[in-house]
């Protein structure tokens, strides 16, 4: 079983919440899996761990339609903190917009940090192959 210390779940659909934290409980072992129904409460959270010497999430499970902030807009202001530590970052979303998939591609190259576009819902496959991921960061 893969160990990751800390993991955000970014989400403002209670299924999609529950269907990620049990797909996790089942191929993780992690010390912390955070949810948040919307970006500026993550937000916040991932602030106040930076400032109080608290371990940023390796993970962060994000929806990009959310209530009062949205997946982009918690994007936007998370590139902006002074983290080294390389996060994946994945977002789940159940939007066919082509644009949104042009958006991904404009954040995913302007940083670092690894980001992934994945549709609803998520399978335990699918997070498997996130895990890889974070196995070969």
């Amino acid at each position: 079983m893969t160990k990751i210390n800390s993991i955000y779940v970014i989400d403002d659909d209670a299924i999609t919440l529950f269907g990620v934290k049990k797909i996790l409980a089942k191929t993780v072992d992690c010390d912390s899996v955070s949810e948040f129904h919307n970006g500026q409460t993550a937000l916040n959270a991932l602030i106040h761990a930076m400032e109080n010497g608290f371990e940023v999430p390796d993970l962060i499970f994000l929806d990009i339609n959310m209530p009062i902030m949205d997946g982009w807009e918690f994007l936007e202001e998370f590139l902006r903190l002074p983290i080294d530590k390389k996060i994946i970052i994945n977002i789940l979303t159940s939007s066919i917009d082509p644009s949104d998939l042009r958006r991904w591609h404009y954040y995913k190259d302007r940083t670092d940090h690894l980001v992934i576009f994945k549709n609803k819902p998520i399978f335990s496959i699918d997070l498997c192959d996130i895990l890889r991921t974070h196995m070969a960061s």
